[in-house]
């Protein structure tokens, strides 16, 4: 991608995860079909159209983005090796972006077949694939299909390690404790928690809740965390609340294993990039400017084999 013009005391940015979608090129359920009442940051009507790669580069503006990770965007699922191809596309057209994460489920037949089909494309590294979870921490799954505690889920999951992807883990707080589990039992597959864990009770039990949850994942070395979407359901962004999210995440997983993502669009129901990336750079400035590089490009860059 083209890069913006980067002053001497400014650090580049690899954004580790965005979307992009054009609907008239694929189909997305969660766009064009089915909206969700229940969505986790409430009205996303907004979203609801083309996010091209000229929007997001909109979004950027001047912010020195050099790279970014594309994750899968709910593109309907037998279109899942289409949204790979497509992307593709969009990379030899505008040079991002430069690693893609894509969609296999884990527990169905074909599960090999498709992680095949994901690999044959070279800028694959990961997959996301959305275990089934509970609405509430009260709610119990046990013996369900495709739970992290599925036999045949842990079967489709062991099949990374043939293909050398990474496994992007996007689940709410309270089913951490079960990804831990996961990420000790395959210690030789790369684990990157999406969305800071979602710490969505923002009340003093529901912050100590998830700082434990957060502490027992990264008890596995083979974890890492993307510092993103801080937003709240129906509630503005609120610098002083995810400023204790951000550093909390960043003391508990150490600034080796955390790199800043945006969620763009989906963030942008909240908080512009601009506001996003300065008040991302204000937080963590204390630390200093090697971490800062680690956080904003460098972490990603090795973990995804970002091509820039």
């Amino acid at each position: 991608m083209k890069m913006n013009d980067i002053a001497p005391d400014d650090i580049p940015i690899i954004d580790a995860h965005h979307h992009l979608w054009d609907l008239s090129a694929g189909r997305y359920p969660w766009l064009q079909d089915d909206y969700h009442e229940e969505f986790f940051l409430g009205d996303y009507r907004s979203l609801c159209r083309d996010f091209l790669p000229r929007d997001y580069l909109a979004a950027v503006g001047a912010q020195p983005v050099i790279g970014t990770v594309h994750v899968e965007a709910e593109r309907a699922r037998d279109e899942q090796v289409a949204e790979t191809r497509w992307l593709h596309e969009v990379h030899e057209r505008y040079g991002f972006p430069g690693a893609v994460v894509a969609h296999a489920w884990f527990d169905r037949p074909d599960t090999e077949e498709v992680l095949a089909q994901h690999a044959a494309y070279p800028l694959v590294r990961g997959i996301r694939s959305k275990p089934v979870t509970s609405k509430s921490p009260a709610e119990r799954l046990d013996d369900i299909r495709g739970t992290m505690r599925d036999p045949a889920w842990l079967h489709g999951f062991s099949l990374l390690d043939k293909f050398g992807f990474s496994w992007d883990l996007r689940v709410p707080p309270w089913h951490l404790a079960d990804a831990a589990e996961v990420a000790r039992m395959f210690p030789n597959t790369g684990i990157v928690l999406n969305h800071t864990g979602f710490p969505w009770d923002r009340s003093e039990e529901g912050l100590s809740h998830w700082r434990r949850a957060m502490e027992q994942l990264a008890k596995q070395p083979n974890v890492s965390v993307k510092l993103s979407e801080f937003g709240l359901k129906d509630a503005p962004w609120n610098y002083d609340d995810n400023r204790r999210i951000v550093l909390d995440a960043v003391s508990i997983f150490g600034v080796d294993r955390c790199m800043f993502a945006s969620n763009f669009p989906v963030a942008g129901l909240r908080v512009s990039y601009d506001v996003l990336v300065r008040s991302m750079r204000r937080m963590l400035e204390p630390l200093g400017r090697d971490a800062l590089e680690k956080i904003f490009y460098r972490n990603a860059q090795r973990f995804y084999r970002v091509v820039v």
